[in-house]
């Protein structure tokens, strides 16, 4: 059976890391954007990451252009606003594409796994969402408009 320690991605500095670094830990993988409506998410994202990992969360966030081109930079560009906008500590991996033929095998199974409204794969916007357990498997997609203090409490029900 495939899990997310099966995938690797290049973080944002250009290294590749295996994802089982990560194993036996909770995971938020969220598509992220620099300017997007839902941007002010990060703030969200980190306050949910600096209050959780000590209990197991860690949140991966995967910059994405495919959604009205609001992620128009580059990883240094990308790098620069999160850490000066919104002091964003947790991973964060080089620019990808989550949908089409293009899309990294890492989101080909997320949504493979996490289907979102009516057994859709596509995912719809940037922010969404995956929650993987500790054994690396899916149990839920969030919308993007489901913000990270709505769903801390469903997080922590699954940290240690």
């Amino acid at each position: 059976m495939t899990t997310i320690y099966d995938f690797s991605a290049r973080d944002i500095d250009g290294n590749e890391r295996a994802l089982a670094e990560f194993r036996g830990k909770t995971l938020l993988v969220v598509n992220v954007a620099s300017r997007c409506g839902f941007t002010p998410q990060y703030q969200g994202l980190e306050a949910v990451w600096r209050r959780l990992r000590e209990r197991g969360l860690v949140v991966l966030g995967f910059p994405c252009d495919q959604f009205g081109h609001q992620e128009p930079g580059d990883e240094a560009e990308i790098r620069q606003f999160c850490s000066t906008r919104y002091e964003v500590s947790f991973p964060m991996f080089a620019k990808i594409e989550v949908n089409g033929e293009g899309a990294d095998p890492l989101y080909k199974w997320l949504k493979q796994e996490g289907k979102g409204i009516l057994g859709s794969e596509a995912i719809k916007w940037n922010f969404t969402k995956f929650l993987v357990d500790a054994e690396g498997q899916v149990v839920r997609r969030y919308a993007p408009t489901d913000t990270p203090e709505k769903i801390a409490k469903e997080i922590e029900s699954r940290l240690g």
